[in-house]
C-alpha cells in the first residue's frame, strides 16, 4: 500500500507542476491583452501601412531611383535573321560557246572586269570561218545582183530589154539581198564584232581570223570553265559566268509568324564583316513555298553593293523592318528583372516611397525596349535604374 501511495505521489507531482505553468501562462496572456486593449495609442509621426510584398525606401535611397512613366508608343517591328548572298540573276549570265572548235587562248582571268562585247577566249572554229566566208560571198553577190537590176531598170526605160528580163533581175537582186542579211545575222549570232563585219563589206579579210567568245554584258568574270585545247560544242559548252556585282540578292530565311509582318518593298539592312559593314536593301520577292529542309520561307532582298563587299555564298545577318507601324506599351529593357523562377517582373512605384513587384508579359523587343503585352497600364511608374538594389533590399 505504501509503495502504491508513493508511486501515486510521484506521478501526480509532475502533473500538478504542469498545471501551474499552464495557469501562469494563461494569466500572463490575459494581462497582456488587457494592457494592450486599454493603453492609449500614441503616434506622433504616423507611417503608411506597406503591404508585405512592398519594399520601403528612405528618402536618400529613393533619390537614387530613376523612374519611367509607361505610355502608349508607336514603333516598327523588325525581324532579325540570316541570309545567303547570291548574284542578281537579272545582271548575271552564263556564257555559252556559240560555235564549235578547240580553245586556243584564254584572254581573261577570274575577277577581271570586262566590258560588253569584250573577248574572253579565242577558238579555232571551222563554224566561224564558214560563216565569215558565207557572208563575204552573199554580200558580194547581193551587191552584183543589185547593180544588174539597176542597170536593167535603166535599159527598160530606153526599151533596151524586155520588161520580163527586168523583173527577173529585180527578183534575183532581192533574193541575193535576203541571203546577205541571213548571213549577216549568222555572224551576229557568232558574236563577230562590228569592225570585222565592216572589213568583210569592204572586201578585206576579216581580222582577227579566230573566233572570239565575247561577254554579252559588262561585269566581273566570276567563273571560268574552259581550259586551253578544250573542244567546244556550239551552244552547249558553258564557258564563263559574268556578273555585275554592283547589286546582289540576299535570300533571308523567315520562319512562322514573322512572315506575316513582311511585305514587298519593306526596307532591310544587311550586316556583314562582323557587323562592321551595313548595307541597305529592299524586299522584292517572297517565296511561295516552304523549304522542306529548314521549314522556312525565302525572302529575297535586293542590296546595292558598290564596293563589292558582299560575295556569293557569303552568310550575312539580315534585319527586315516593317513599314506598317504598331502600337504598344514600351518600357526600357533595364526595367525588366527576373525572379527565382526566371519570370519577368518590374518594380512599380507606390505611394510614400514604396515599391511593389509586378509580373509582366513580355512581347516584341524593339531595340532596347520591350512591348509589354500584359501587367502594366499607361501612367504606371516603374523603376528603370536601381531595380537590382530594390530586389536586394527585398530579399533581406
Amino acid at each position: 500500500m505504501l509503495n502504491k501511495a508513493a508511486s501515486a505521489g510521484m506521478h501526480s507531482q509532475p502533473c500538478s507542476r504542469f498545471a501551474r505553468v499552464a495557469a501562469l501562462a494563461v494569466m500572463a496572456l490575459a494581462t497582456t491583452v488587457t494592457v494592450s486593449g486599454c493603453s492609449p495609442k500614441i503616434d506622433n509621426d504616423p507611417q503608411p501601412t506597406v503591404a508585405p510584398s512592398n519594399i520601403q525606401l528612405t528618402s536618400a535611397q529613393r533619390q537614387q531611383m530613376h523612374l519611367y512613366t509607361v505610355a502608349a508608343s508607336k514603333f516598327r517591328r523588325s525581324i532579325q535573321t540570316t541570309g545567303v548572298v547570291d548574284f542578281d540573276a537579272d545582271q548575271a549570265t552564263n556564257v555559252l560557246a556559240p560555235f564549235s572548235g578547240p580553245v586556243s587562248r584564254l584572254l581573261v582571268s577570274l575577277g577581271d572586269r570586262v566590258k560588253k562585247g569584250q573577248a574572253l577566249a579565242a577558238v579555232d572554229s571551222p563554224d566561224f570561218a564558214a560563216a565569215v566566208s558565207a557572208y563575204g560571198k552573199a554580200f558580194a553577190t547581193a551587191r552584183t545582183e543589185r547593180r544588174l537590176a539597176d542597170l536593167d531598170k535603166d535599159l527598160i526605160q530606153h526599151h533596151g530589154i524586155a520588161a520580163r528580163e527586168q523583173q527577173q533581175a529585180e527578183t534575183d537582186a532581192a533574193n541575193a539581198e535576203a541571203d546577205r542579211d541571213a548571213a549577216l545575222q549568222a555572224l551576229v549570232a557568232l558574236q563577230v564584232d562590228a569592225e570585222s563585219i565592216k572589213e568583210i563589206q569592204h572586201g578585206r579579210p576579216a581580222s582577227p581570223a579566230q573566233a572570239m567568245i565575247r561577254s554579252p554584258i559588262a561585269g566581273t568574270v566570276v567563273e571560268k570553265l574552259l581550259t586551253p585545247g578544250e573542244l567546244l560544242q556550239a551552244g552547249a559548252t558553258p564557258s564563263f559566268t559574268v556578273a555585275d556585282l554592283s547589286r546582289v540578292w540576299v535570300t533571308a530565311q523567315v520562319f512562322g509568324s514573322d512572315l506575316a509582318l513582311i511585305k514587298l518593298g519593306d526596307p532591310a539592312r544587311v550586316v556583314s564583316g562582323g557587323g562592321a559593314d551595313t548595307l541597305p536593301g529592299t524586299v522584292d520577292n517572297i517565296a511561295a513555298l516552304v523549304d522542306p529542309d529548314t521549314r522556312s520561307v525565302g525572302v529575297r532582298v535586293v542590296v546595292e553593293n558598290p564596293q563589292e563587299l558582299l560575295k556569293k555564298q557569303m552568310y550575312v545577318n539580315v534585319v527586315i523592318e516593317a513599314r506598317e507601324q504598331s502600337s504598344g506599351l514600351l518600357v526600357p529593357v533595364s526595367a525588366i528583372l527576373r525572379d527565382d523562377e526566371k519570370l519577368p517582373f518590374v518594380y512599380i512605384a507606390q505611394p510614400h516611397d514604396s515599391f511593389a513587384r509586378r509580373h509582366v508579359t513580355l512581347g516584341y523587343r524593339a531595340g532596347d525596349q520591350y512591348d509589354i503585352a500584359a501587367g502594366l497600364e499607361a501612367g504606371d511608374q516603374i523603376v528603370v535604374e536601381g531595380g537590382i538594389f530594390v530586389q536586394f533590399m527585398q530579399s533581406q
